[in-house]
């Protein structure tokens, strides 16, 4: 799967951001296998970037393509294909069921196109050091906890790229290399690309490409 931007750039920004950015205004092309590192301030539009990729919103001018084809043409059930068979997202505000399991969480995800059977999320659980966390609420969970939890539940199912929003946000130094760590090696079992944003550079990722935005 390859990701194209072209001449991209959220609406609600003015034109001279472009002046500054390597991705807003630029024609953009993310290659399978890529490890793709966004380093973004506040306010310089990570989370829409991502939004936008995933097909989750519409507001910017240019355009978005997935293998060639539009992202705003894709028919609902096109995109819903897309979004089961080629990408996989963590979300920086997580989106986890506060009032359902950590395994069922994780459960719903892998069930909808499990690549995994259910033994990986007690494998996965043990080594993010969530184990004890499988059988209790969300709600329970400290913020650090979901976030290895959110972590868990995105390598449940194929894809060809994994978007990463700020994943490691809450966790230590030895929490995040380990979930760096697992999610390079899911990557790679896949053949597939990492587009990793976050407000600094992160030095444990191996990055390919670096852009700014």
């Amino acid at each position: 799967m390859e990701i194209k931007f072209s001449n991209l750039h959220p609406v609600y920004f003015t034109e001279d951001r472009s002046v500054r950015s390597n991705i807003w205004g630029q024609e953009v092309t993310f290659h399978p296998r890529e490890r793709i590192q966004i380093v973004a301030p506040s306010g310089s539009g990570k989370t829409s970037l991502i939004h936008f990729m995933y097909g989750l919103r519409k507001e910017y001018n240019g355009s978005i393509s997935y293998n060639g084809q539009k992202v705003s043409e894709l028919s609902a059930d096109q995109l819903a294909t897309y979004r089961q068979q080629h990408l996989s997202i963590m979300f920086q505000d997580l989106r986890l069921f506060a009032n359902q399991t950590v395994r069922m969480n994780i459960e719903v995800k892998r069930q909808l196109n499990p690549y995994h059977d259910s033994s990986k999320i007690d494998e996965f659980a043990k080594r993010l050091g969530v184990a004890h966390k499988l059988d209790m609420l969300c709600s329970t969970c400290s913020y650090g906890e979901q976030q290895r939890i959110a972590i868990i539940r995105s390598l449940m199912q194929p894809f060809d790229f994994i978007l990463l929003d700020e994943p490691f946000s809450n966790l230590d130094e030895n929490n995040r290399k380990i979930a760096m760590d697992l999610i390079l090696e899911e990557s790679n079992k896949r053949n597939a690309g990492i587009l990793l944003a976050d407000l600094k550079q992160i030095e444990y990722f191996p990055a390919d490409k670096i852009f700014h935005l």
